[in-house]
């Protein structure tokens, strides 16, 4: 089971796992801080890149450097629109096959293997205990 806790502080508010690591989250506003939107779109972001670094690296095509862009609008209030991960990669010198590679595995990775990815992509019951 994935668990998170968050918490209010005397600065704001922060997610806290059970490994001790802590992320602060505020509004817009709140400097040092993420908001809820953007944890959303790194952990999105998170998710594929974690997911595509090592199935990369075992076929022998280890990139020089990976990174995403995760981008979404407001629709409306409360609402996003379509999430864009927009890949930023240098390929590792000298293989030929490496992009191809790439292309392969993140797409694998984006249309099924992303647990973030997919719980957006199908409804999901959320409940709340107050």
């Amino acid at each position: 089971m994935a668990e998170v806790r968050v918490e209010r502080t005397e600065d704001g508010f922060q997610a806290v796992n059970g490994r001790g690591a802590r992320v602060a989250i505020g509004d817009g506003d709140t400097e040092g801080a993420f908001t809820p939107v953007e944890l959303l779109l790194a952990a999105l972001g998170g998710c594929e890149l974690v997911t595509v670094e090592p199935l990369t690296a075992q076929r022998g095509h280890r990139m020089a450097r990976l990174a995403a862009t995760v981008q979404a609008e407001k629709v409306e209030t409360s609402r996003l629109g379509t999430i864009t991960v927009t890949y930023d990669v240098d390929l590792p010198e000298g293989d030929d096959k490496a992009e191809d590679v790439l292309k392969a595995v993140a797409k694998r990775v984006h249309d099924r293997y992303c647990t973030v990815g997919n719980a957006l992509k199908e409804p999901m019951k959320i409940d709340q205990i107050v």
